[in-house]
């Protein structure tokens, strides 16, 4: 794991593959790492770039509020280390939001942004899960913390299918023995920016070509959010995959390797 140092921030991230940069930003709570089924597969073809990040994993977790502004700053930033001019975005969950700010701030860096599970302003409802996501936080252990999470972001069909729930279980172990969790003004830091996150006004100069992708049965970031996103993108396309969740891209792995691919190789 390589990291680079601006302004007293230090970003850690890894590389992974050969061919047309793709920046790979993950969701809250998670580190980089948890792309590894998705990199995997695109590394074939792509240099995927997965960093950890502000307030999570290697990197620094400065106390305070972050913005969605600010964390795509971080991203830009690395991109510059990197000597990168121009990189396909690929966002999930609050990374979707960076995504978006990426693409709004610096457009002339991207070359397709896919957008996972996204939203371009919270509802009263949104706000309430990221509060509660806070206190779960603060009050349950690690293990607990994490079913919470799981609850949150995997449809039924995922919990009814043994081999699936098996993994959902290990996760929770995992969680429990991670020598590095995420503090938790970590975690408050990640919820300011997502909470507060508001472009709906802006979208339309999002110009990129644009893949919106979700679940039908989303609780956590519910379709409305996604369509709602569509309608003002002057070109993007939008899909959702039915009896999925938040984690749709867990759930349906395969097709989603397969599906960003195909678009990021349209969109060269």
């Amino acid at each position: 794991m390589a990291s680079y140092t601006h302004d007293d921030f230090t970003m850690y991230y890894e590389i992974h593959g050969m061919g047309e940069p793709v920046l790979c930003i993950m969701g809250i709570t998670a580190p980089g790492s948890v792309w590894e089924v998705h990199v995997e597969e695109w590394s074939e073809s792509f240099q995927c770039i997965t960093p950890d990040n502000r307030g999570v994993g290697m990197s620094d977790k400065p106390v305070g509020d972050y913005t969605s502004e600010m964390m795509a700053d971080d991203h830009v930033r690395l991109l510059d280390h990197l000597g990168i001019e121009k990189a396909h975005v690929v966002g999930c969950s609050m990374g979707s939001i960076v995504a978006q700010q990426v693409a709004l701030r610096y457009p002339e860096r991207v070359k397709s942004v896919i957008l996972m599970c996204s939203w371009a302003r919270c509802d009263a409802y949104a706000k309430s899960v990221f509060k509660h996501i806070l206190k779960a936080k603060a009050h349950l252990r690690a293990e607990d913390f994490m079913e919470f999470i799981q609850l949150l972001i995997f449809d039924k069909r995922s919990w009814d299918d043994a081999d699936f729930f098996a993994g959902l279980v290990e996760g929770r172990e995992g969680a429990a023995a991670d020598p590095n969790p995420q503090p938790l003004h970590g975690l408050e830091g990640q919820c300011a920016a997502c909470v507060n996150h508001d472009v709906l006004g802006e979208l339309e100069g999002l110009r990129a070509p644009t893949l919106l992708i979700g679940g039908e049965n989303d609780v956590f970031t519910p379709r409305w959010m996604a369509e709602e996103i569509d309608e003002r993108l002057p070109n993007s396309e939008l899909h959702l995959y039915a009896d999925s969740g938040h984690g749709f891209h867990f759930e349906n792995v395969e097709d989603f390797n397969q599906r960003v691919a195909a678009f990021m190789n349209a969109n060269h």
